[in-house]
């Protein structure tokens, strides 16, 4: 059993051996993730981490796999993040990452990790936000986490990447649909992937009428893009365009007001986890909270006004 300096030493000395282990503690939540997290912190904060999000078959892996391959010629170093549906027995992500990207997989350079959703609704595992960051200290200069698909929920890729890429194909369906899934305002670049199915011309052009009726003032207005991920065609264009926009970021400020805004949200992130768990250590088992549910059920009270009860009452004993 390797001990928290030893997990730390190992991460940040590029064993991959102990950056596998630390993501499988943060996954599990083992009181030593959170440790080793601590003493990690301060060497973060170095890597472009780029969201890679879509409807499923849009060729979300196929496209990461050719931005590596691309930025390794550029002698960048990778991390990708799959972020996958969870097994219901398992817990564990079903698409594995054996599967992936099996022409890096000799590339001590690129780093692969598949993580499951275990639930999570927002398609980001809630330990996704803490392996970027470990894989973020491991020295990777660009991480990539692709979601598991696109929905109303799946916006949140936006609080832990500093570029978010949405992926389309040609005839997939009602494109209205598709683009007013919180999409619009989430995506730095549109990819149009598989560029030689009929009509991807035209999801080009549907997709930059959306942006034109956008009333929002825009520095940046997000490219669309043809890619073909089978053949390469367009991705080294892709790869410029998520540099430039790494780029403006850093240039015009907005790379340091999401640090803050990262920062407050997950402050409060996890002061409500942590308290919510407390709460519910303290609670579990005893009488009055039995009673206080029961109650519920019977209709003899609501769920609100005890809610508020339980809190003040345990604020109260806290500072008392």
């Amino acid at each position: 059993m390797l001990s928290v300096t030893e997990l730390v030493k190992g991460v940040l000395s590029g064993n991959r051996r102990h950056l596998a282990r630390l993501i499988s503690l943060i996954e599990n939540e083992d009181s030593q993730a959170q440790e080793a997290l601590v003493k990690l912190y301060k060497h973060t904060g170095k890597a472009h981490v780029i969201g890679v999000t879509g409807p499923p078959g849009s060729g979300k892996s196929s496209l990461v796999t050719k931005l590596t391959a691309e930025f390794r010629k550029r002698s960048k170093t990778i991390g990708v993040l799959c972020v996958d549906p969870s097994s219901p027995f398992t817990g564990g992500a079903l698409l594995g990452d054996r599967i992936r990207m099996q022409e890096h997989s000799l590339d001590d350079n690129v780093y692969v990790r598949s993580m499951g959703t275990r639930g999570h609704l927002g398609g980001l595992s809630r330990a996704a936000s803490d392996a970027i960051r470990v894989i973020d200290a491991f020295g990777k200069d660009i991480i990539f986490v692709e979601t598991v698909g696109t929905g109303q929920s799946e916006v949140e890729i936006i609080e832990v990447a500093h570029t978010v890429i949405v992926t389309d194909v040609p005839g997939s369906g009602d494109d209205i649909q598709a683009i007013k899934a919180g999409i619009m305002e989430i995506a730095d670049i549109f990819v149009v992937n598989k560029s030689d199915y009929p009509g991807a011309d035209k999801k080009v052009t549907e997709i930059n009428t959306m942006l034109d009726l956008d009333p929002r003032e825009r520095v940046w207005r997000p490219p669309v893009l043809l890619t073909n991920s089978r053949t390469g065609e367009g991705i080294a264009e892709l790869a410029d365009k998520l540099m430039e926009h790494f780029n403006y970021l850093k240039e015009s400020g907005l790379l340091e007001q999401k640090g803050l805004q990262r920062s407050r949200e997950e402050l409060q992130s996890i002061m409500k986890y942590k308290l919510t768990q407390e709460l519910s250590h303290k609670l579990q088992g005893k009488p009055e909270y039995e009673k206080a549910i029961r109650m519920i059920a019977e209709r003899k009270k609501d769920p609100y006004t005890v809610a508020e009860q339980l809190i003040a009452e345990f604020l109260l004993s806290e500072i008392r």
